[in-house]
């Protein structure tokens, strides 16, 4: 049984008996589940702890490995220009899609009372209004990034990873190469750590999910399937959407290109795996759509490696649906930071598992927008669904990218020489 399965039938199991505590209402009964709520906390705590390093080790191992691959010739230049055009793109348009899902569906007061409560000690408190715009782009920049870290004004702290990492792309290979194995060993051994914390991700979102039930009731449910709709439906947009944009940039009609990347699809949504559909990509890619091998060779491999275009959008989703359900007000340049810190971290979590790649995703986002992850326990159990979308609209997405890059202007002169 597959993990994220196994975490969606505990976090039901914590609900339901959550449920019937809160039915029973028995003083003794509830002041005890109390006490299974706190490992919960405990566990979503030990999550938290390795936040900020993971954060600043994804922000640097993402920027300096899209500089070593536009720097490696000018298939793989072409190919990253795209993915960042692309998923700069695809941002935009998922922001404005969850912002319109919660402006036209909002989650009921009733619904998120009961979701913040059933969290207990971990809900938070509420937000204070973000600042006039004027002290927010003055204070944007640190004076004292350490400071800035320390005082928790993490923005702060992204602006100057962003700038010192792109310092650091700038440096000569013999400088430029310890700097990048270092953080990259820092990312790893944080990885290490969340696998650590994940192995208890069952006992985590069963105890979570009792207090859920327990002290927020039925209500918190409908919370939970907005969100799932949210997810699938921000998903489905940026996948409806490469096939206009293939078709153009492309230069192939809409029926030719959903034809040949079917294939690939029915094995992305079968295995969840985007590197499990490589060789379905490669079929797709150069039998179907007419891309030379060698763009294939080199746009396909890169594209599995770093390009994740709806988890970028998806991820951002997530942060955004959190704020609402917190009440927690984002200002233009908040999101924007988010929009640039989920095009990065992008880069940087290939490669890692269902549950890892969720957690080293979403909290980087949140922490660069002020939110707090204290929904990452609930949210992260209910992604089976989602994960679906995710997978087949980045393995749609890498079949456009090798298109488009084969049809650009000079890449039948670089193919044939």
């Amino acid at each position: 049984m597959s993990q994220p399965l196994i975490l969606l039938i505990f976090l039901v199991l914590g609900f339901v008996g959550g449920l019937i505590l809160r039915a029973i209402g028995n003083p003794g009964l509830a002041a005890g589940s109390d006490y299974v709520v706190l490992v919960g906390e405990i566990w979503l705590r030990a999550l938290q702890m390795t936040s900020l390093p993971l954060l600043i080790a994804l922000l640097i191992t993402g920027i300096a490995g899209a500089g070593d691959v536009a720097a490696s010739g000018r298939i793989a230049g072409r190919s990253l220009k795209w993915i960042i055009l692309l998923v700069a793109g695809a941002i935009l348009i998922g922001s404005a899609v969850t912002l319109a899902f919660i402006a036209i569906w909002p989650v009921a007061p009733v619904a998120r009372e009961a979701l913040v409560a059933g969290l207990g000690a971990v809900g938070g408190s509420p937000a204070s209004p973000p600042p006039p715009l004027r002290e927010w782009l003055v204070n944007v920049i640190p004076t004292n990034p350490f400071a800035a870290t320390a005082s928790g004004a993490i923005l702060s702290m992204v602006i100057f990873v962003m700038l010192f990492a792109l310092a650091i792309t700038r440096l000569p290979p013999e400088r430029r190469a310890p700097l990048i194995a270092f953080f990259d060993a820092v990312n790893q051994a944080m990885m290490v750590m969340v696998g650590w914390v994940l192995k208890l991700a069952p006992l985590g979102a069963f105890t979570l999910a009792l207090g859920v039930g327990l002290h927020g009731g039925a209500g918190a449910a409908g919370a939970i399937v907005q969100y799932v709709l949210l997810e699938c439906v921000a998903g489905a947009a940026i996948i409806l959407a490469l096939y206009p944009l293939t078709a153009i940039f492309g230069r192939i009609s809409p029926l030719r290109f959903a034809r040949a990347v079917a294939p690939p699809q029915i094995v992305a949504a079968s295995t969840q795996s985007s590197l499990a559909s490589l060789p379905a990509m490669i079929t797709a890619a150069e039998g179907q759509l007419d891309v030379p091998p060698r763009v294939a060779g080199v746009t396909l491999p890169i594209a599995v490696s770093i390009f994740k275009i709806t988890s970028a959008t998806m991820n951002l989703a997530v942060v955004l649906f959190t704020a609402h359900v917190l009440g927690i007000e984002i200002s233009a340049g908040t999101l924007i930071a988010g929009m640039v810190v989920a095009c990065l971290v992008s880069f940087g979590v290939a490669g890692l598992p269902g549950a890892s790649s969720f957690f080293a995703s979403v909290v980087p986002i949140a922490l660069a927008m002020g939110v707090p992850t204290t929904l990452l326990a609930i949210l992260i159990a209910v992604e089976v669904i989602p994960d679906l979308f995710r997978t087949v609209g980045n393995v749609t997405a890498d079949v456009a990218l090798t298109r488009i890059v084969a049809m650009r202007k000079g890449s039948r002169e670089a193919t044939a020489a």
